[in-house]
């Protein structure tokens, strides 16, 4: 896929992975760019961060309807279509499901996955007059392997893999492309609460979101081989990934005590 002087909309591309993805696609020659994020402040401060890019700063939550809707609006009326659509903006609160707040819960559900799905909804007509587009969808590594204390939030990323399957399946007559990217534990703000040693670097996501896009691959998993091995050995034994998470169940509850960025 060639992605130069593509039209790109990026939900929460005002720092961590969307930002690094920001970075990548001005490296490769994308120019216009549209950021929907919630907080103001960290949207301007893209201008001078990328001065050689066009942005669209789009103010607004996942959770409401009318900001998904004025988002969309306000690209109809500049662009009049649209050419990658990338969900990558997330909320994850971790914890017993017993003590997660009902607030929470609900939150999760409706940014990870009722947003990024209304989102792509109301995107797909200006998808559809691109000759060449593609929805990128930012799942989580646990998308693929639930573990304790995340029940909430791999439920909702796991909703994405099969939203992204569902989607490329329903729109094989148009030429738009869907990825799906599950990375590992990445040093951003998401992460700051929690307690885990080695994580990737959100500009080596970033750098791999942006070749997979191009190369046109369809699931981008980070955590090389080994975690590929897991994957696998979930889906043909999953008691033995049971048997995993009840060994290190302690360090788990120690490594999400905090872990909120909602």
């Amino acid at each position: 896929m060639h992605i130069k002087n593509k039209k790109v909309l990026i939900t929460g591309g005002n720092s961590g992975i969307g930002k690094a993805i920001i970075k990548e696609l001005i490296h490769h020659g994308v120019k216009e760019i549209a950021v929907f994020a919630r907080n103001l402040n960290t949207l301007e401060r893209l201008k001078s961060d990328f001065p050689s890019a066009q942005f669209l700063l789009l103010k607004g939550d996942l959770s409401s309807t009318e900001d998904l809707k004025k988002c969309i609006t306000v690209i109809q009326s500049n662009w009049k279509e649209l050419d990658i659509l990338i969900n990558n903006a997330g909320v994850v609160s971790a914890g017993l499901l017993s003590e997660v707040s009902q607030e929470d819960i609900i939150q999760q559900i409706n940014v990870n996955l009722t947003g990024l799905i209304l989102l792509t909804k109301k995107s797909l007509p200006l998808l559809k007059q691109s000759h060449q587009s593609a929805i990128v969808n930012i799942s989580s590594g646990y998308g693929y392997i639930a573990m304790p204390f995340y029940s909430v939030y791999a439920t909702t990323k796991a909703a994405v893999r099969q939203f992204s399957d569902a989607m490329r399946r329903e729109l094989y007559q148009y030429p738009i492309h869907v990825m799906t990217v599950y990375p590992s534990a990445t040093n951003t703000n998401m992460m700051k609460t929690a307690e885990v040693d080695e994580m990737d670097s959100p500009e080596k996501v970033a750098k791999l979101v942006v070749e997979g896009l191009i190369s046109e691959e369809i699931n981008v998993i980070l955590g090389g081989e080994e975690r590929k091995k897991q994957i696998e050995l979930n889906f043909m034994d999953p008691k033995k990934i049971d048997e995993l998470a009840a060994e290190n169940y302690e360090a788990l509850k120690k490594r999400t005590k905090n872990h909120r960025a909602m």
